[in-house]
């Protein structure tokens, strides 16, 4: 039996409703940079499955938002991505039927600190708080809004240091969700993230960020140091 889309998810707060879960290596280019390194320990042979990582609710912030950078890091990798909003409990989808279980798309800017191993991800690097900016608006999954044409781009003080798309990637967004939806259940109000660019750019502290997509807007925030006071 088919259920039909959660009508809550058609306004904000939508956004901070569920789970937000990422792939990492979804990016070509990222694997490709472990080089031999895939087949030593600890991976030992290249990922045959999504290797995922979450981004828990005390990462989820809005627009505007300071994100802390602690004293130990250079600063934070600024990733621009899409993100899927779940609408329909998908459990085991075909990649054919996925896009039945999509509400729409949302810009997410998703920061880490940067690192080189993705063995076990570390929720010290990718789960900071206030690391998952959710963009308000949501393409909706009727609407002509293209996910992998979609051009997004990252301004760092206003100057723009990433130009990309999500084309080309390991697992595009329906295949990603019948890998995903084969081991865990994907509920109404979880986002389910497309991946990152391998060598996102990095802002420092007291530096401005901005992700931005047509159709989607802009999304902005700032990196301060972890020892400022930061609002919640």
């Amino acid at each position: 039996m088919t259920t039909p889309f959660d009508p809550r998810l058609a306004f904000a707060p939508w956004r901070l409703s569920g789970t937000v879960v990422g792939p990492l290596l979804n990016d070509p280019a990222a694997l490709a940079a472990l080089g031999e390194a895939v087949h030593a320990a600890p991976y030992k042979a290249p990922p045959c499955a999504p290797v995922l990582y979450v981004k828990p609710r005390n990462t989820l912030a809005g627009p505007g938002a300071a994100v802390g950078v602690p004293a130990d890091a250079p600063g934070l990798e600024v990733a621009a991505t899409l993100g899927l909003v779940i609408g329909r409990a998908a459990c085991r989808v075909p990649a054919s039927q996925a896009a039945d279980h999509v509400a729409g798309w949302v810009l997410v800017a998703d920061l880490s600190v940067p690192h080189t191993s993705f063995y076990r991800p570390s929720v010290r690097f990718k789960a900071r708080d206030r690391s998952c900016l959710v963009g308000a608006a949501l393409a909706a999954s009727s609407s002509s809004f293209d996910p992998e044409a979609a051009r997004l781009r990252v301004v760092i003080d206003g100057q723009v240091a990433q130009d990309l798309t999500l084309a080309g990637l390991q697992r595009p967004a329906a295949r990603l969700i019948e890998d995903v939806s084969e081991f865990m259940t994907l509920h109404p109000g979880d986002v389910l993230l497309l991946g990152v660019r391998h060598d996102a750019p990095v802002a420092h502290a007291g530096q401005r960020f901005a992700v931005e997509c047509e159709g989607l807007g802009r999304l902005e925030g700032r990196v301060v140091s972890e020892t400022e006071e930061v609002p919640a």
